[in-house]
């Protein structure tokens, strides 16, 4: 009977500290609203307590869905709660918060999107949906639909005042050198175009199996930039005229003189692939930094999950800036 209280004395010296441990590590995710578009927020371990007490101020992923997403996308297919806490237990990561945003609503005119949200649950064939399975929004659009309010720029343009607007409500920092921006799909390409957009204003940029649409077609271009540009074989429509959109290639060339961290990543079977590899050859053509990761497989979260842990992994443990 001693030995048995003795070895179990011994047992809990090694497991209660543990779970201890990983109690104070574990973040939560809430909900939130930010200039009328659906936020999900990571939170660190006791945020509250620890911006009350200790005023401690933490650095800042904004994290983005891809087409026909929603806020939810990350935390939900992409199980970022587990990974997040996960890497902090193995001292991967730095503690941060990410603010996932509904970045299509956010692509949405603020009257416009009121209307969309209260429009029915209807699929343009006309049927019903039961929006428990999915956002509350993507089924209501066709994809040509979805596309047009996600490439029109409004998103960029206005991506200063939603960061403005999370630094007032959240104990985050507004030092470029604390602050990421990433997204996958759809979500890499409003993070391509804000990072150039708002240059300097990040000091990592990750685009996981990003869309590629480097400008609105008949845009005028200098003969040196045009010859480069049919290099990538790009033909794409963007309607709405865009400050967002517009000079983007000598924004990038600009950036390339003092990049951020810059992160790339794709499967080898993505249907994006192809595209991608154009614009690595640009950027190459261009001198701008970057760093780049391929994987097996196609458009997948198992993908996207592996990406995500590969960027958390490097961001916020030096100031670029």
């Amino acid at each position: 009977m001693k030995r048995a209280l003795i070895l179990l004395s011994l047992i809990a010296l090694f497991i209660v500290p543990q779970s201890l441990t990983a109690a104070k590590n574990v973040g939560t995710i809430e909900r939130d609203t930010i200039l009328g578009v659906p936020c999900r927020v990571y939170l660190p371990y006791q945020y509250p307590t620890r911006v009350a007490q200790a005023k401690t101020i933490f650095p800042v992923l904004y994290l983005q869905h891809g087409m026909f997403g929603s806020e939810d996308d990350w935390t939900q297919q992409g199980d970022l709660l587990k990974w997040m806490n996960m890497l902090l237990l193995a001292d991967q990561v730095k503690e941060m918060v990410v603010i996932m945003p509904d970045n299509f609503l956010g692509s949405i005119p603020p009257d416009k999107r009121q209307a969309l949200m209260e429009a029915p649950n209807i699929k343009p064939s006309g049927e019903e949906f039961d929006i428990s399975k999915g956002s509350a929004h993507w089924l209501k659009l066709t994809r040509e639909q979805e596309q047009a309010y996600e490439m029109s720029g409004y998103w960029e343009e206005h991506f200063r005042e939603f960061m403005a607007e999370s630094e007032t409500r959240y104990s985050i920092s507004n030092n470029p050198g604390q602050r990421a921006i990433a997204g996958l799909s759809m979500g890499g390409f409003h993070t391509m175009h804000i990072a150039h957009f708002l240059s300097g204003k990040f000091a990592f940029v990750g685009l996981f199996s990003p869309v590629i649409i480097p400008r609105r077609a008949g845009e005028e271009l200098a003969e040196e930039e045009d010859s480069q540009y049919h290099t990538m074989g790009f033909e794409y429509q963007i309607e709405y005229r865009s400050p967002a959109y517009n000079n983007w290639m000598m924004e990038m060339r600009r950036m390339a003189a003092a990049p951020p961290m810059y992160w790339i990543a794709i499967g080898r079977d993505d249907f994006l692939y192809a595209q991608l590899q154009d614009y690595r050859q640009w950027l190459d053509n261009c001198n701008f930094e970057y760093t780049y990761y391929e994987s097996k497989g196609e458009h997948t979260w198992q993908n996207w999950q592996d990406y995500l842990c590969r960027f958390l992994k490097k961001i916020f443990w030096d100031e670029k800036f």
